[in-house]
């Protein structure tokens, strides 16, 4: 069976395609009638398909909004009036992935960062940049306890935080903004505006809001904007500004032999927001994950022993090039390799790591966690804080 799931949900099901019907999804190119379809797919499978086969299917995936086609983009035009219209970008996972309500959060929060207490670490100050998972807490809960604590007096001292997200569902290179605050069961974290309508205006409208819905849904950024908002209420004070920044795959990089550091895009971005913080108390958070390995994400081994040993040797090596602000090394790390250990936080963290220029900074937790019931798959994750 093939699974269609719309990461923009116009729909609220999911359609299973039964194998030998999933060859006619690769005739829906826009270019046949249905007729064309049915002829083409009795070929290519050998066997005669009925046109009432195919014209069932065709308008199941029409009524779901899953045919690029008027009744589609008028969906998803309506879908993001709504969300823009809104007073707040809600949090989509409050109630799901974590307690809606704000006495229960903090309590459930509290539960991981009891388990850290004697931690001897001193607390981070003067910081610019935050790593912090965006794993559901239920595996991550003790990695984001131990970066966000440590990272308090940093979160406390700033008057901008900027969180680049992975866009799980961006196109390639993509940088999407928006000018809604996020919401948290906390209350809401005030967007820049000013700042996003500069940066919108250096990349272009179209290039930096065409693909805004996917901040409805999207858990990256909203996973360390509901930690970061609970930092600022264990200690009474008001946020500051919170700029989400979701950030598509670097999977053309690998393929066509470019750079990031010649994408015209990326550069007129971090430009522009580079002078329009220049004065301003910045903390740049990458919202990601490590390594997704294992057969969960395709591969064809389980992670042993010596596997997990070896992956964190090759995560320490991507670590230490974050801690150093190499961008430029870190890139080229996850290069040579083709990505194969599929890191999550590429694009952000990159994109990251070339804002904040030069850094220095130090490994405060790390962890590797389970993928699949037989925990032979894991995803590695980390805490970092940059100076």
């Amino acid at each position: 069976m093939w699974l269609l799931r719309d990461p923009w949900q116009l729909s609220e099901r999911q359609l299973i395609v039964p194998q030998a019907l999933a060859q006619m999804l690769l005739l829906c190119d826009g270019t046949r009638t249905p007729g064309e379809i049915q002829a083409d797919l009795t070929s290519q499978l050998g066997m005669p398909v009925s046109l009432d086969i195919v014209e069932d299917a065709l308008s199941q995936l029409d009524e779901n909004y899953l045919l690029d086609n008027s009744r589609y983009r008028d969906k998803r035009a309506r879908l993001l009036e709504e969300y823009r219209a809104a007073p707040f970008r809600a949090p989509a996972l409050a109630g799901h992935g974590y307690p809606a309500d704000p006495r229960e959060l903090t309590a459930y929060f509290q539960g991981f960062e009891a388990e850290i207490e004697n931690n001897s670490v001193s607390p981070w100050s003067a910081g610019r940049g935050i790593v912090s998972p965006h794993i559901d807490y239920q595996r991550g809960g003790l990695v984001y306890a131990h970066t966000w604590r440590q990272a308090s007096p940093t979160i406390l001292e700033a008057d901008l935080v900027l969180i680049f997200g992975t866009d799980h569902n961006g196109t390639p290179g993509s940088i999407t903004l928006t000018r809604q605050s996020y919401a948290t069961p906390f209350g809401i974290l005030p967007n820049d505006v000013q700042l996003i309508n500069e940066l919108a205006t250096a990349i272009g409208e179209g290039t930096a809001f065409e693909e805004e819905l996917n901040h409805r849904n999207e858990h990256s950024v909203e996973l360390s904007a509901v930690w970061l908002h609970h930092t600022f209420r264990q200690h009474g004070k008001k946020p500051c500004a919170m700029v989400p920044i979701l950030v598509g795959s670097f999977h053309q990089f690998l393929s066509n032999g470019s750079h990031p550091a010649n994408d015209d895009k990326f550069n007129r971005f971090l430009g522009a927001l580079t002078r329009a913080t220049a004065d301003r108390r910045v903390v740049a958070v990458g919202s990601v994950d490590l390594a997704h390995v294992g057969p969960a994400f395709g591969d064809s081994f389980g992670m042993d022993a010596s596997r997990r040993a070896h992956l964190r040797d090759e995560d320490q090596a991507l670590m230490t090039s974050i801690e150093l602000g190499d961008a430029a090394g870190f890139f080229q790390q996850i290069k040579s390799v083709g990505d194969r250990n599929r890191i999550c936080g590429f694009a952000p963290l990159y994109l990251m790591l070339r804002y904040l220029n030069t850094t220095a900074g130090r490994k405060v937790a790390y962890d590797q966690c389970p993928a699949d019931e037989n925990n032979t798959s894991l995803v590695s994750i980390c805490g970092l804080l940059l100076r």
